[in-house]
């Protein structure tokens, strides 16, 4: 990654949530996903996995500059759902670049948040990047009842069942032992198959990810270590 121009007029994270434009987008995707049936993928979300990839570069020993440019792809990663699901990486990382650059920010610092946008999504995407392992970790360990958007529980489909019995989801850091571990706790509305028959991909993308900031990635789903 290119040196970041960090100074006085740096584009922080605090101009990017308070941009009227940034706002309307992100609500707007919200919007687009749940007429589609997805769960929430709005201001809630975009705040979770901004400061989940803060937290992960932090400890992973990346510098304040890089923690904020993290921050704000994890804040932007999912803008292009305001147009469709299919491509949003894509679409959201070319949205993003006229956002930014429209707000003053430096290119240079502008290319790492582009390529963590773009290759945040399994089956795509890769780790291409530290800010971009750390984005990947924190999207997809974002599980939660709170995500689901449809009020209906008859009609749940595997994503939202998933989604309802997660009561707590957190991601915890251990230097010592070099592991980032996504600690589950479920109630019995989905089995933990279940989570797996969607999830495991994400998984997989996770582990490579970790590997990618030097630790392994674990999960616990339960009080049992799986994997």
């Amino acid at each position: 990654m290119a040196e970041p121009a960090a100074g006085p007029a740096a584009i922080t994270l605090k101009d990017v949530k308070s941009n009227p434009e940034v706002k309307h987008l992100i609500a707007g995707a919200n919007d687009v996903m749940m007429a589609m049936g997805y769960t929430e993928h709005g201001h809630r979300h975009s705040g979770v996995v901004s400061s989940i990839t803060r937290y992960v570069l932090e400890h992973s020993g990346d510098d304040e500059r890089v923690q904020e440019l993290g921050a704000i792809a994890g804040y932007l990663h999912d803008i292009g759902n305001v147009v469709n699901r299919v491509d949003h990486p894509m679409i959201g990382a070319s949205m993003c670049y006229t956002i930014l650059h429209e707000m003053g920010m430096d290119t240079r610092e502008i290319v790492p948040i582009l390529g963590a946008i773009g290759n945040h999504e399994e089956g795509a995407g890769l780790p291409i990047s530290r800010i971009s392992a750390a984005l990947i970790i924190a999207d997809k360990s974002d599980v939660h009842f709170s995500r689901v958007q449809n009020p209906v529980p008859e009609s749940f489909d595997i994503h939202d069942r998933v989604n309802f019995a997660v009561q707590k989801s957190r991601i915890e850091m251990s230097n010592e032992h070099r592991n980032i571990l996504l600690t589950l706790e479920l109630n019995e509305s989905a089995t933990v198959m279940e989570y797996f028959e969607i999830f495991l991909t994400r998984m997989v993308m996770c582990r490579r990810s970790a590997e990618i900031l030097g630790y392994e990635f674990r999960l616990e789903v339960n009080g049992t270590f799986i994997g």
